[in-house]
Formats: C-alpha cells, structure tokens, sequence
C-alpha cells in the first residue's frame, strides 16, 4: 500500500474526497515526522510507537575498492508495533 491507496481508503472510509482525504493524510503524516522531531517520540495507541534512536559512528568498508570509510554518528526513526497490531497482522 502507498499513500495513493491510503488516501482512497481514508476518503471511502470517511466519506470525503480524495482531495479532502489526501490533506488529512498529508497533516498526519507531518505531524507524526514533526512529533518525532521535536520530542523524540510519537505512541498511537493501538497503532505503535515512532521513536528515535541514536546510532555511534562506526567503520565500514566500501564492498567494491575495500576501502575503509567512516560513517557518522547520526540519529534514526524506528518504529515498534503495538501488541494490538502485532496480532491483528498474525491472525491473518
């Protein structure tokens, strides 16, 4: 699923537009993004939890010359389902 088919989902569910629904679903999504860029942390009940993680500067080698590089410090969103969720996926 995209956010094209997200969209269409939300405006039948809602019965809106596409026009209408791609708004909402555009305004949820930049406020999650901003929601986890600003504090860190973003818990949607029944959904799951965003958060950051801060990954260490590490060596890595580049697999076509071998050569040794150095990769940054730098701070990633994970995502950890909701036990909800999780069993909604697992019963089919």
């Amino acid at each position: 699923m995209n956010k094209k088919d997200l969209v269409a989902i939300v405006a039948e569910e809602m019965g809106i537009t596409k026009k209408e629904s791609k708004i909402v679903v555009s305004a949820v999504i930049e406020a999650v993004g901003k929601g986890i860029a600003e504090e860190g942390r973003v818990a949607i009940s029944g959904f799951g939890t965003f958060k950051t993680v801060d990954r260490a500067a590490r060596k890595a080698r580049n697999p076509r010359t071998g050569e040794e590089i150095d990769v940054p410090a730098k701070t990633v969103p994970r995502f950890k389902a909701s036990k909800l969720l999780t069993e909604a996926i697992n019963e089919g």
